[in-house]
């Protein structure tokens, strides 16, 4: 199981990540990408109802209590020592597909069977919504695989 400590840089590589892509919202909204589920802040969904009204820091401090139930969740699934790189990027993908989705994805099977750079390029297969290629779950996950492949050129030793 991948080792729980020495995660702090992760997420804060996480958070930049999310942050950026899913952009912040004060005001609950029906996102579209997820079949209108009321939606708040950086894409929380969990407990959120229509009419829900956060400040800009109490979205950040839910990203914050999130991203590391996430990487609890997904590093469960995860036998083989990973990057802090990967564990953002991989990170970042549970935050937005689920732990689940994760979990059961051909992206954990490769990285388990010690295929990291296969694991960080299968990121690219999850870029539709509906049925239908979405250019910013195309951008996201280019962000995801090029994080992911950085933590394993840059020499840093996995966790």
């Amino acid at each position: 199981m991948a080792n729980l400590k020495n995660v702090g840089a992760a997420f804060v590589i996480c958070a930049t990540l999310v942050a950026g892509f899913e952009g912040l919202a004060t005001h609950t909204y029906h996102d579209t990408l997820a079949h209108g589920l009321p939606t708040v802040c950086y894409g929380e969904t969990e407990g959120v109802k229509m009419g829900d009204v956060y400040t800009p820091q109490e979205c950040k401090d839910m990203l914050a209590a999130k991203l590391p139930r996430y990487w609890e969740e997904i590093s469960r699934c995860i036998t083989v020592p990973i990057s802090d790189n990967e564990k953002a990027a991989y990170t970042s993908f549970a935050y937005n597909v689920g732990s689940a989705g994760f979990c059961g994805s051909n992206v954990r099977k490769r990285l388990n069977a010690g295929d990291h750079k296969g694991a960080c390029n299968g990121l690219m297969a999850w870029n539709h919504a509906s049925g239908h290629e979405v250019r910013g779950l195309t951008r996201r996950r280019a962000a995801e695989r090029d994080l992911c492949l950085k933590g394993l050129s840059s020499g840093a030793t996995p966790h």
